[in-house]
């Protein structure tokens, strides 16, 4: 009964992958029947350029930005919803709810709220201070990135650490309040290592997110001022189809997927390693 799954990710998944290596070794344009093999060009090529190192520096930013913060918050989140109290199941749904809605619309929405006569600056006027060109500064700009992103996916946070939570048995509770531990100490000392497994599951998943960032780029700031805010994602669309190169662009493809792969398998090594120490 896979068969049928199996082939589908063999055709959709394996081979673009490979044939998205192939073309990296080429200067195909992306649309001419005729093109030819050049070797390791585009990579050294790629290693030289300006643009890319940009590009992968905030991809860093906005990937382990975006999941320290939503790590941070999404325990906190969690932490404080999973205590009793009256309308708690309506804080969960308003955290989690911006999950349910499109990247791109996401990034659009906040467009329209921070351009120079967006709605941000219509209330900062109305109350007599001056307009601000929020999306101007590659530094404000990727700041604003990395927030938008933490919060339309803190939910996923959120949900993964109330999961691991309410996994935990009580009596580890119990008995820490019989030996006389605090809330802290309680934290620390049960919660934090019983939790741990949520904890690498929710790195992973936010981490892979935040590397492969796209949509809140391109509808925010569509990589600019300039190339400030490029992502590699973003950055690889921009080449293949601004500019047309498209063996160029899977060489851009290929580095984003060394440093997903290369962090994840990281990632997974230190935690698992820490894992076995608690």
């Amino acid at each position: 009964m896979y068969l049928p799954a199996l082939g589908l990710f063999l055709v959709f998944v394996v081979y673009p992958f490979f044939e998205g290596i192939r073309i990296a070794f080429t200067n195909w344009n992306g649309f001419s029947q005729h093109f030819k093999y050049v070797g390791l060009t585009n990579f050294s090529v790629l290693a030289g350029d300006r643009n890319v190192r940009t590009a992968l520096l905030n991809t860093l930013l906005y990937g382990f930005g975006s999941t320290f913060f939503q790590q941070v918050l999404g325990l906190a989140y969690a932490l404080l919803l999973n205590q009793e109290f009256k309308g708690r199941t309506v804080g969960r749904t308003i955290t989690y709810l911006p999950v349910l809605i499109s990247a791109v619309i996401m990034g659009y929405m906040w467009y329209f709220v921070l351009q120079y006569d967006g709605a941000l600056n219509d209330v900062i006027a109305l109350f007599g201070g001056k307009k601000v060109l929020w999306l101007s500064r590659a530094g404000t700009a990727i700041s604003l990135i990395v927030a938008i992103n933490t919060l339309q996916y803190l939910g996923v946070s959120m949900i993964i650490y109330l999961a691991g939570l309410q996994n935990i048995p009580q009596m580890y509770y119990e008995a820490a309040v019989l030996d006389g531990a605090g809330a802290w100490r309680r934290f620390r000392g049960v919660t934090l290592p019983l939790l741990y497994p949520a904890i690498l599951t929710s790195v992973t998943i936010n981490l892979i997110g935040g590397l492969k960032l796209f949509d809140v780029i391109r509808a925010l700031t569509g990589g600019g001022p300039g190339y400030a805010t490029h992502s590699l994602a973003t950055l690889l669309n921009a080449t293949y189809f601004g500019s047309q190169r498209a063996g160029y662009a899977a060489a851009i493809g290929v580095l984003l997927f060394v440093t997903i792969f290369a962090f994840t398998v990281l990632t997974q090594a230190v935690s698992r390693r820490r894992e076995i120490q608690y």
